[in-house]
């Protein structure tokens, strides 16, 4: 089942417009039309900015909720205190199959992000601006509006200003994977626990916050801090962008005032009357049960009482015709493959617990269950990145949410439903990442079961109750490919092989062999070192 969202699915309101304002009245608001719009905007002082951000409650928008004023301030005493010029980075890397809300904006309104952007280099001096996307469609809108402001990256402008472009992954919208690809890396976070406050892009001072963040800023700009307040929750006014998807009739991004009851946005997108369950804040987010949903309001601060998590905007209901457990297990496999590839945590635990959770339905028995809790726990907090932590924060609320149809699958003959697919996944491999087009295969006429093999690659290829492994095949992921090759190289018993997988297209040359040519069947990629 193709469930894949497109880029700009449709857009609705709850109330009157704020960031989705002229959306009614043309597919693209360009810079003109922006204007006509939204009116003039005026630049302000860093304190007046950021006793703004504070009146009217920022906090970022891209899932941390970080408050936009502490941050602000935190930028501007830093680069006072070194001396340098900062940096302001828009994240527009929206990546989550499930979110949408950031591409809309970029696609339809990329002026009123702008804006904000502008209001914060102006106010901080900033020199550099970037801005960080991952699709074609938000990489050619922003380039068109910078070009439409006049604003380019030439050397001597008094605001360089420029798109970076990384693969569309999970981990290329984590703050300090942006900066490294901006400062020419890969676009993978670097492990380092730095501030980007402290050192970001180019080792300055950055001012780095999701593009709805930015967005809303101009909205409170234009209109001031009481007129803002008027929408909304007391401790938590303006509008909240969402992406709603899954087992609804109409998928679609909807600009809503906060504290309004979850049960009606559901029913705007057309989710089942009872849904069996609503993820909510993506599939780094946590779900609720029907009854919870019904009694939420969308809200960061209601959402987290209820056991859920508002996140970056993502609201996606079951239906219950689907088996819940099936369909979280593909969205735990897909977020095991999109591991950098650079922590044990990530790269090992994340497939093992997507393995765990197959066992689980598969009728493992309760000691599969406890597997899946011991390595869940173990990723948490160790990894280069959040995302073990969000993926653990996934699997444990699935675990938590669906008792009954656990207890079906782990005592029982499963819960008796088929897996409908209805949680959107990339239906493409991202760029220039996994997987690589390649597989590892073990030839079994050979293999002597010494188990090297599951000490190099452990994320392919497992030992069973027999000493053996448990797989004659395994896809290679990009991050894979060099212990894959090692992994051939030091079978005792030339029992492995990597060979083109037909079901990939490969993206790269072929591997080279793992001995020079001319040493028996070595040369073929079979070997040891």
């Amino acid at each position: 089942m193709n469930t894949a969202l497109p880029d700009v699915p449709e857009v609705r309101v709850v109330g009157l417009p704020q960031l989705t304002s002229g959306f009614d009245l043309v597919e693209r608001l360009d810079l003109d039309m922006h204007l006509k719009v939204h009116g003039p905007l005026e630049p302000m002082g860093g304190e007046q900015l950021a006793a703004l951000a504070g009146q009217i409650s920022l906090r970022g928008r891209g899932g941390a909720g970080f408050p936009f004023a502490k941050k602000l301030r935190a930028v501007a005493q830093s680069a006072i205190r070194r001396g340098v010029r900062p940096v302001v980075v828009v994240n527009g890397s929206e990546d989550e199959p499930a979110c949408r809300k950031d591409t809309v904006l970029i696609n339809r309104a990329p002026h009123l992000i702008l804006d904000g952007a502008l209001l914060v280099a102006e106010a901080l001096g900033a020199r550099t601006l970037v801005v960080g996307v991952t699709r074609d469609s938000t990489e050619a809108s922003m380039q068109a509006a910078l070009l439409e402001r006049g604003l380019s990256n030439r050397r001597g402008a008094p605001l360089r200003a420029r798109v970076q472009r990384n693969p569309v992954r999970m981990v290329t919208g984590e703050s300090s994977a942006l900066i490294r690809s901006a400062d020419g890396g890969p676009p993978v976070p670097p492990g380092r626990k730095v501030r980007a406050s402290d050192s970001g892009v180019g080792g300055a001072p950055t001012l780095l916050s999701n593009a709805e963040t930015f967005a809303q800023l101009a909205v409170a700009a234009r209109t001031g801090p009481e007129r803002y307040c008027r929408t909304g929750l007391r401790d938590e006014p303006g509008t909240i962008l969402l992406t709603l998807s899954g087992a609804v009739a109409r998928p679609m991004v909807l600009e809503v005032p906060a504290g309004v009851p979850l049960r009606y946005v559901l029913q705007l997108a057309g989710a089942p009357p009872m849904p069996q369950g609503v993820l909510t804040g993506g599939y780094h987010g946590k779900w609720l049960d029907a009854f919870a949903a019904q009694e939420a309001v969308v809200s960061r601060a209601s959402l987290e009482a209820a056991g859920g998590a508002l996140g970056a905007g993502a609201i996606l209901p079951i239906g219950p015709d689907t088996c819940p457990l099936g369909e979280a297990l593909r969205v735990a496999q897909w977020l095991a493959s999109e591991s950098a590839g650079q922590c044990g945590p990530c790269y090992l635990g994340l497939p093992a617990a997507a393995r765990g959770l197959e066992d689980v339905l598969n009728g493992g028995g309760p000691t599969t269950l406890e597997a899946l809790q011991q390595v869940t726990r173990a990723v948490k907090r160790r990894g280069a990145c959040k995302h073990p932590d969000g993926s653990a924060a996934f699997l444990e609320s699935t675990i938590s949410a669906f008792t009954d149809d656990l207890a079906a699958h782990v005592l029982g003959g499963g819960c008796g439903r088929p897996v409908q697919g209805v949680l959107p996944l990339h239906t493409e491999a991202p760029q220039g990442e996994s997987p690589s087009g390649r597989r590892l295969a073990v030839d079994w006429t050979l293999c002597e079961g010494h188990g090297l093999c599951a000490d190099i690659v452990p994320e392919l290829i497992q030992l069973g109750p027999d000493g053996y492994p448990s797989v004659a095949e395994a896809p290679v992921a990009r991050y894979s490919e060099a212990r894959a090759v090692r992994a051939v190289r030091r079978c005792p018993a030339l029992a492995l092989r990597i060979e083109e997988d037909p079901a990939a297209v490969p993206a790269r040359p072929a591997l080279p062999p793992a001995l020079p040519p001319g040493r028996g069947r070595r040369a073929l990629g079979s070997g040891r070192g």
